[in-house]
């Protein structure tokens, strides 16, 4: 039986979501803690490291700071062994208060990053599973293939794990105690002070499961952002089962880079039109990077193009976030390895005036272009279309509450120009304009070039 959040016909968030624009940071690798976490790790405050950079946060244009996970693993976060407990690498919970209060003091909310799919093999519920055998009351938790025949000690069950990862294991999600454990770990840290969720793997988890959680957790703190992360899949049914506010948009983050370095603007046209019906129903969680995929500046073949990519997170619907260090045009590559990640999850130094100078203009053209977004909050919900579209030009337009802009992409080798009906200026980038403000105008650009108009 669907939850009534089921039924919802849209969906933008709570209204402060409108305004709301993440600066996205994986903690474990920024703070450069250790990559190994045992049972008696002594804490280190490291969490303060973030403090440096919330001004940093601000100058960039966000409004808010997405955590990666903190709370006590194994590893690289993702195999949580105590969802109340901040990881000793990184603090604990008087580092995690004095960071939301140095966040809220600037405005700043702040997103935690939750995994719900699985735990670690060293959170307490599967250690007792391992002490105690089946009659361990936290058994029904995960779904578990005993042998045949009486327990003994040290006799280990088959479970399911998560995505053949041994040390990572699977909930079972239908167990009413692993939605009660769930719900009191959202709202603890609610309580907090948080302002929301990212609910990691979200895609491995019934919709069903989220439906409840979801409509306990908003029974208590109505003004939460939930936003799963779903790769694949019928991104809508996602969120109006679960209850959800948003998803994670990975087909516009594939279309963006992958339409440029192909010079195939009809891959974006194409990805527009889909995130335009994905609109309809709710505003997604749109990024260029994130802490699992290589990073913008790598994975496009010019990097000229960054300015192209960033345009369309500015521009169209959705509530976007900026990976730590995108701004400043950092490198990496995830590679599928262990220790693939690393890369893309470096070490930060201790204030924001250590960055070489290099990444400047990159930062300067987030600011420019992120401006304009804090300037224009009805692009959160914007429907877009698309005017005109060949192999190397694009122009979309954006509108909501009686607003609209134009946006033009070219990754031709000369000049081109095309009919931008009704932009009257430029507001970033560069484009002459013959006839503006009427149905017949025109935008030259540059070659390579890119711009936002006004209209």
């Amino acid at each position: 039986m669907k939850s009534d959040a089921a039924e919802r016909v849209f969906t933008s968030g709570p209204a402060w979501v409108r305004h709301a624009i993440w600066w996205h940071v994986y903690p474990l690798g920024f703070t450069g803690a250790e990559p190994r976490s045992t049972g008696d790790t002594p804490v280190t405050h490291r969490l303060g490291h973030l403090h440096a950079w919330l001004d940093h946060a601000l100058e960039l244009g966000a409004s808010g700071l997405a955590l990666g996970p903190v709370f006590a693993s194994g590893t690289h976060g993702y195999d949580t062994t105590d969802h109340y407990r901040i990881d000793p690498r990184l603090g604990d919970e008087g580092d995690f208060d004095a960071l939301v209060a140095a966040a809220s003091a600037r405005g700043l909310r702040v997103l935690l990053d939750g995994v719900f799919n699985h735990v670690g093999r060293g959170h307490p519920a599967f250690r007792a599973v391992l002490e105690q055998g089946p009659s361990a009351a936290t058994a029904p938790w995960f779904r578990l293939r005993w042998p045949d025949g009486p327990w003994t000690p040290g006799t280990e069950p088959g479970y399911d794990d998560f995505e053949g990862h041994h040390h990572l294991v699977a909930l079972d999600h239908s167990c009413p105690a692993v939605v009660d454990h769930v719900v009191d770990v959202m709202n603890h840290w609610l309580d907090r002070g948080a302002s929301g969720w990212r609910l990691d793997a979200a895609y491995a988890v019934p919709t069903t499961f989220w439906a409840q959680v979801t409509e306990r957790v908003r029974a208590r703190h109505p003004d939460a952002y939930l936003m799963g992360e779903v790769i694949h899949g019928d991104y809508t049914a996602f969120v109006t089962e679960g209850g959800l506010d948003a998803v994670t948009q990975y087909e516009l983050w594939k279309a963006v880079w992958s339409s440029l370095n192909d010079r195939n603007f009809h891959e974006l046209a194409h990805a527009l039109r889909r995130h335009d019906g994905f609109l309809e129903r709710f505003v997604p969680y749109t990024f260029l990077g994130n802490h699992d995929v290589t990073r913008i500046a790598s994975r496009l073949a010019d990097p000229g193009h960054v300015a192209h990519a960033l345009v369309v997170l500015a521009t169209t619907g959705g509530t976007p976030a900026v990976y730590a260090g995108d701004e400043h045009g950092f490198r990496g590559v995830k590679e599928d390895r262990a220790g693939g990640d690393d890369e893309v999850r470096p070490p930060f130094p201790a204030t924001p005036a250590e960055l070489s100078p290099i990444g400047l203009p990159v930062f300067h053209l987030h600011q420019e272009l992120l401006g304009l977004r804090r300037r224009h909050p009805w692009l959160h919900a914007a429907r877009t279309s698309v005017l005109d579209v060949s192999n190397e030009f694009l122009s979309y337009a954006s509108a909501a509450e009686g607003q609209r802009l134009v946006a033009v992409l070219s990754t031709a080798g000369g000049p081109v120009g095309a009919r931008v009906p009704g932009a009257s200026g430029v507001l970033a980038g560069r484009a002459r304009l013959d006839a503006p403000g009427t149905p017949g105008a025109r935008a030259h650009l540059d070659a390579g070039g890119w711009a936002v108009l006004a209209g």
